[in-house]
């Protein structure tokens, strides 16, 4: 009979593994009793015993009437009274967007070869077109140093071209005038002008992202696309959104401005509309917009639109020019100068037609503003903060190779390599998941949970990188000026960390609170069953999602087990994928499997109270958003051919996601208020300890190498950020000494036998000394005249890049910058 009970124990290992279904249970085990009693491994009684035990239970989880009747509506019931209440605008909140590769991961069995089978990203030939000719020439126009320093926001100049050629009007369709581009298109011009200049990148953003046209475009009515589309489109109106309130940030559903029902005089007749009373501040554009966008709460206590008295958040267009709006002061983000700030109103009577949707979306802002920041927020800050980290890796990658000390570039010394290391790493990973995050928009996905894992994520390893190239700089860095190209990142990054969801709030609240009811292949079902009014539907759904779950759970304990004990070797690897990268779709599985199971326990473990076990929502919200990273940077190496010289940034990438994931997991296991949960997962996931390590030291100096040297691989890693002329900005040497840098060292090492015996002299620390030294050679015949010239054009061009921008005692800042703005002003209206 022990052999009987051991086939038993394999079979059901087996069974739970795949996840059967309960009738291939009852098959087998009906088989199983009948093999026991035919090979006399048990007699009668013990045959009806085994009936009993076995066939029974099965029987009734299998024969769905049985099994509803018996054990899901008690179940159901118990339900019905633990699950708290949830508000409508938590419901809109979690169930607003979409659910997409992220809800793979969730399972803890992500088809790798559907995410691959999607192929890379790509842009029409008109947007590309858009960007190397029109992007290219408004980085021209614009930069850092002198939108922050001269004008505080951009040129006149900047802004007519802006709305000149289509900037305002990316996303919004060909018929209404706009470009109708690409969310792919949307995030790489973004993602160019962040390399140049801030505030061009973010005043081009805000109108393509949240904002009157996606509102419009989604919800709007025929007349208000028809009036409103084209003017955004052309430039003629600038937008901006109010959301943003004094006493309700965070909490934006808590919105204090209110809007009452009531009729008013609006062009001389009496007009059903609202009388709104708002006070907002962080609005971006808002000093300068033409047309605002309002959040508000509609309340009717009249209920003159037949509804309830209050109806809820509502959203509406209004002009700024409209009697009793206060707009037009600004805000001074860390010298940020995009167009930010306050607006208000007090009693400001508006017509219902101004509410987007009109009168069917009365009470309907709250979902609408969900469903369309799922969308833009996977774009702008992860765009943006891209480009940001591209600027600083390609600057930063050339200063190490060029700048000198103890006769030996920077970036040869162990400690600025593992620095550089990171960065490209960083960068690696997170333009890998803004391509892929834009790439889901355009499959027709609203990911609101991927789109909080982007913005949290790329803004926080961004912060990284410049942190990182701060301290390669140095005092180059530290000094403020024109010839700096990391000051005015440096300053703005929190900027990026604050807006659209504050980091703390997304990682603690949003990615794994969010992401454990709509990513989950059962949480929100059960929801949904317990409100359910017909309680035959409910108790269907309910029986098929709970025992569902039940099955989901067990299977992902024995999958966490068995790939604890071998390791996840026998996890199979997808078609499509690179054979070398395989152990690593492996070992993200496996750190899956594990997440999915240790997220069930905690839900069943902890109920409720997980909503306020923020640090362990938070850790649980880090596995599954480095999940992420390694799917999108599994697949930019897949999308770009599989450039063997890009291998070093993807192990480095994976290898540094999966340690942070399982970082994150160790985290949870060791704080867990339930000691024993902890160590059962604990056992079941990891019995021969914690797999992963950091990346190694190899990794990050193959990485520091790649950024110091010209090549597909850094053209690659920097690919589309925006590189100045010399004749536009003297930025653009550095660019011309990097391209030089590999012809000068073959010099130096050249002359080096001649410096050993004496014949010459060792080569000066500082460049502007190396036209002397450059002389000498050159008259002892060590050098030809294409060497001394390549020596020449080094040293012109490494002065710039080692050059730190300093003032006279005496000067006036201000004062300077008056005379110039002056001078310019004048040179614009002469040319108009």
């Amino acid at each position: 009979m022990s052999w009987f009970f051991l086939l038993l124990v394999i079979a059901a290992v087996a069974l739970v593994y795949v996840e059967a279904r309960a009738l291939v249970w009852l098959a087998f085990l009906i088989a199983w009793v009948a093999a026991a009693h035919l090979g006399r491994a048990a007699g009668a009684a013990g045959t009806t015993l085994l009936i009993i035990v076995f066939v029974l239970p099965a029987l009734v989880l299998a024969l769905k009437p049985l099994r509803r009747a018996w054990l899901a509506k008690p179940v159901l019931d118990v339900f019905r009274k633990i699950l708290p209440e949830m508000s409508p605008t938590e419901r809109d909140a979690i169930e607003a967007g979409t659910v997409w590769w992220d809800a793979q991961l969730f399972s803890g069995r992500p088809h790798w070869d559907a995410l691959l089978g999607h192929g890379p990203a790509t842009l029409t030939a008109e947007e590309q077109a858009f960007l190397d000719n029109e992007c290219e020439q408004l980085c021209d126009l614009a930069n850092d140093w002198d939108t922050t320093t001269l004008w505080q926001d951009l040129s006149p100049e900047a802004w007519r071209f802006v709305k000149a050629r289509g900037f305002l009007g990316m996303i919004i369709p060909r018929q209404y005038g706009g470009k109708q581009f690409s969310a792919y298109a949307h995030s790489q011009v973004i993602m160019k002008l962040a390399t140049r200049c801030s505030a061009a990148a973010v005043s081009v953003m805000v109108p393509n992202s949240l904002g009157p046209a996606e509102l419009l475009m989604h919800y709007g009515t025929d007349e208000q696309k028809n009036h409103y589309l084209p003017r955004l489109a052309r430039g003629e109106e600038i937008p901006c959104f109010a959301l943003t309130s004094p006493y309700a940030g965070s909490d934006a559903a808590a919105i204090p401005d209110v809007g009452i029902v009531c009729k008013g005089l609006f062009e001389g007749r009496e007009t059903l509309g609202f009388r709104v009373t708002w006070d907002k501040r962080y609005i971006t554009l808002g000093p300068i917009a033409t047309v605002l966008g309002l959040a508000f709460r509609a309340l009717d206590p009249e209920r003159l639109l037949g509804g309830g008295d209050e109806p809820g958040i509502t959203c509406a267009l209004i002009p700024t020019d409209h009697p009793g709006v206060n707009i037009g002061r600004r805000h001074w983000p860390l010298n940020a100068v995009f167009q930010n700030g306050p607006n208000s109103g007090k009693d400001v009577f508006i017509p219902l037609d101004w509410v987007i949707g009109g009168r069917a979306q009365v009470g309907n802002g709250w979902r609408m503003l969900m469903e369309c920041l799922a969308a833009g927020r996977a774009i702008s800050l992860p765009s943006s903060n891209v480009g940001m980290a591209k600027i600083a890796v390609r600057g930063t990658g050339a200063y190490a190779a060029i700048r000198r000390q103890f006769r030996t570039p920077v970036g040869n010394f162990e400690g600025v390599q593992e620095a550089l290391g990171r960065m490209g790493g960083h960068l690696y990973v997170m333009d890998a998941a803004r391509r892929l995050s834009a790439q889901a928009v355009d499959l027709g996905e609203k990911p609101s949970v991927i789109s909080a894992i982007a913005k949290y994520h790329i803004t926080e390893r961004a912060r990284m990188v410049i942190n990182d190239a701060m301290d390669v700089a140095a005092g180059k860095g530290i000094c403020m000026g024109p010839s700096n190209f990391l000051a005015r990142a440096y300053q703005q990054v929190p900027i990026a960390i604050t807006v659209e969801g504050a980091n703390i709030l997304t990682r603690c609240l949003i990615i794994f609170g969010q992401g454990a009811i709509r990513c989950h292949p059962y949480v929100l079902k059960e929801m949904s069953a317990t409100r359910e009014a017909d309680r035959k539907k409910a108790l269907r759904d309910f029986d098929d999602a709970f025992f569902g779950h039940v099955g989901f759970t067990l299977s992902n304990v024995v999958r966490s087990v068995v790939y604890g004990i071998t390791g996840g070797a026998f996890i199979t690897a997808p078609r499509r994928a690179h054979a070398p990268l395989h152990a690593y779709y492996r070992a993200a599985t496996r750190i899956a499997t594990v997440f999915a199971l240790l997220a069930d326990v905690s839900m069943f473990v902890l109920g409720g109270d997980l909503k306020r076990r923020e640090r362990i929502s938070a850790r649980l919200g880090d596995v599954l958003s480095q999940l992420y990273l390694i799917s999108a940077t599994l697949k930019r190496f897949e999308d770009e051919g599989r450039q063997d010289d890009d291998l070093p940034l993807v192990r480095w990438g994976v290898e540094d996601a999966l340690y942070r994931a399982q970082h994150a997991l160790d985290g949870v296991l060791a704080n867990y208020p339930d000691r024993l949960a902890a160590g059962l997962v604990r056992v079941l996931a990891f019995p021969f300890g914690l797999p992963y390590r950091e990346p190694s030291d190899r990794l990050g100096s193959e990485i520091a190498k790649l950024m110091q040297t010209p090549g597909a691989a850094r053209n690659r890693l920097v690919s589309d950020s925006y590189v100045p002329h010399p004749d536009v900005d003297a930025l653009g040497f550095g660019e011309l000494a990097f391209e030089l840098n590999p012809h000068f060292t073959r010099i130096e090492q050249k002359l080096r036998e001649a410096v050993k015996h004496g014949h010459l002299e060792p080569m000066p620390q500082s460049v502007a000394q190396l036209a002397a030294w450059a002389d000498a050679a050159q008259q002892k015949n060590l050098i030809d005249a294409d060497e001394r010239r390549v020596l020449d054009d080094y040293a012109r061009y490494a002065e710039q890049v080692v050059k730190v921008d300093d003032f006279a005692a005496d000067f006036d800042m201000l004062a300077a910058v008056q005379k110039r703005k002056e001078a310019l002003e004048h040179a614009l209206e002469a040319s108009v």
